[in-house]
């Protein structure tokens, strides 16, 4: 009597939602399901009896006899994700266009099949579609660096926020105390800022702590580190830089911020900045030591007239 899960085997493949093909060693097409079927566009009467890399050229021959060979060779399970490999064959997906996949994610199987000799006659692939679990993972990616930005940035000027401005400068100290590289800081203030809230309102002064923090990221090296320090007043980490050189970089950035006013609502506003620059030396004991000195070199800048560069006088210990 015939067992009837063999009649019923050949219609729950062809039914089930995976792809299942068959090749042998030379990669000769054995079986092809209707999964295969419909997601390639190609029946299995026009890939079955040929090399699977002559009917889909676009797939990695090497890659792909080096897998099923292993099957061969060790009679073992061989496994390729999505992740590993984005895709076997390059099948269209059904997603929305906005998902921004090229083609179906694939998760594949490499299975041995024996004959009653127990020696492996072929190999089974099967093919999930993995493309909602990349879209998921791809957009959790990306919320969680949209997370991680909106952590660091401060709001309005979208620079970095204190906080992580703040971990980066002590990052930076722990680096140069075991390279030996120089490291300067510069705090600077907006003058007379209260002036501007106070006669033209918070839009206008929201809109000058906007464009100077743009003006002066604008001027920064990748390495340089702006953040908002508090209100008016921001923070530049000038790695590998010692205070000869930043106090360059730092007056170009002064003459910048000075050089043109502030349009709000069609008003000028004239803008002009105070810095204090400070090196770090490794007989400061703390890293708020060393943003003590750099902040009493900044208000020496105010002090003595307001729109300058005022180094911090060494030794600062």
């Amino acid at each position: 009597m015939t067992d009837p899960t063999t009649k019923l085997l050949p219609f729950i493949v062809d039914r089930v939602n995976m792809g299942i093909f068959v090749l042998d060693r030379e990669l000769n097409v054995l079986m092809w399901n209707r999964f295969m079927a419909l997601h390639s566009g190609k029946e299995a009467e026009q890939v079955v009896g040929r090399p699977v890399t002559e009917v889909f050229p676009e797939t990695n021959q090497r890659w792909l006899r080096k897998k099923v060979e292993s099957v061969f060779m060790l009679g073992n399970l061989a496994f390729t994700s999505w992740e590993q490999r984005p895709y076997v064959m390059a099948f269209p997906h059904h997603r929305p266009i906005t998902s921004d996949v090229d083609f179906m994610r694939q998760d594949c199987t490499f299975m041995p099949l024996r004959n009653k000799r127990g020696q492996v006659t072929a190999v089974c692939v099967t093919v999930n579609d993995g493309t909602d679990a990349f879209i998921y993972q791809s957009q959790l990616q990306e919320a969680m660096v949209k997370l991680e930005a909106a952590n660091r940035t401060d709001g309005l000027t979208k620079v970095n926020n204190r906080t992580y401005w703040l971990n980066r400068l002590e990052e930076e100290v722990c680096r140069v105390e075991r390279h030996e590289t120089p490291l300067t800081v510069t705090l600077f203030d907006l003058d007379h800022f209260k002036q501007v809230n106070d006669t033209m309102g918070h839009l206008a002064g929201d809109q000058v702590l906007r464009e100077v923090a743009e003006r002066v990221q604008k001027m920064l090296r990748t390495s340089d580190v702006m953040g908002r320090y508090g209100g008016e007043e921001f923070g530049i980490l000038l790695p590998h830089t010692d205070l000869w050189q930043a106090m360059q970089v730092v007056d170009r950035i002064r003459q910048n911020i000075a050089a043109k006013p502030v349009v709000f609502n069609g008003t000028e506003i004239p803008v002009t900045a105070s810095f204090g620059v400070a090196q770090w030396h490794q007989k400061l004991a703390r890293v708020d030591e060393f943003l003590s000195v750099t902040d009493e070199a900044l208000y020496e800048a105010k002090r003595s007239g307001r729109d300058r560069c005022i180094a911090a006088k060494m030794p600062y210990w």
